[in-house]
């Protein structure tokens, strides 16, 4: 509950935000259980608070479910583009080249969670089908794609990628999973005349939104997180 000066007095509150936050996850595998509407809405409007310079709020949201979110897919699973060979024509979301930590850090993610599916390092083929898997929402019945307007600059990126913390967290709190994809981004070609876009929109990423199958073995994946040491200085 709040105080008078609206500092929260129950720890119970604090425990509830924290949990969310720690059991949010990129799910890749989801149950077909259909999402309420009125659920996607509150989540949406909730998430709509996060901050933004100047209150721009600049995102949208392209909610598909249905044939609609089919015709997505098809578009892009049929346009002959390997993921291997696609262009990041509007942004690039990975450096040119690696470099430590995260390097390790990309390979240690990627190599638990082909060893939870059994695809072993040289099985290009597997690999390319999971990849694919983004295309499809991973079979979330909800599939969800950003756009922001080109015209804006680099902070209003970073208010975007709080806007999509805060849909992640939402969804956790009403026992829901998600999967934010940046591999929709340089499909966005075939995004484009499914959706309707406006020449304006950059696709920033995609989001499946669902219920965990918990039967599936790719979401036994558990990614570790780096110790304060590593990335927290305390200055006094």
């Amino acid at each position: 509950m709040l105080a008078p000066d609206n500092r929260y007095t129950d720890a119970d509150e604090a425990e509830i935000v924290d949990a969310a936050m720690k059991t949010r996850r990129a799910v890749r595998a989801f149950l077909p259980d259909p999402i309420d509407e009125q659920v996607i809405r509150d989540i949406l409007e909730v998430a709509a608070r996060a901050p933004s310079g100047t209150n721009m709020q600049p995102w949208k949201v392209y909610v598909t479910t249905g044939a609609v979110k089919q015709r997505l897919s098809d578009a892009i699973l049929n346009s002959g583009i390997r993921a291997e060979k696609v262009e990041w024509e509007e942004y690039k979301y990975y450096p040119d080249k690696f470099f430590e930590p995260y390097l390790t850090r990309r390979r240690a993610v990627g190599y638990a969670l082909y060893e939870l599916l059994g695809i072993g390092r040289r099985d290009v083929d597997r690999m390319r089908a999971q990849h694919d898997r983004n295309f499809v929402f991973f079979d979330a019945p909800v599939g969800m794609i950003f756009t922001i307007d080109r015209r804006l600059n680099m902070g209003s990126w970073i208010d975007h990628g709080m806007f999509l913390q805060s849909i992640m967290i939402a969804a956790r709190g009403r026992g829901l999973h998600t999967c934010p994809q940046a591999a929709f981004a340089p499909y966005h070609r075939q995004i484009r005349p499914v959706l309707g876009l406006s020449d304006e929109e950059i696709v920033t990423c995609g989001m499946a939104l669902g219920y965990e199958d918990t039967s599936k073995p790719e979401n036994e994946l558990r990614t570790e997180r780096a110790p304060l040491e590593e990335f927290v200085a305390f200055m006094k």
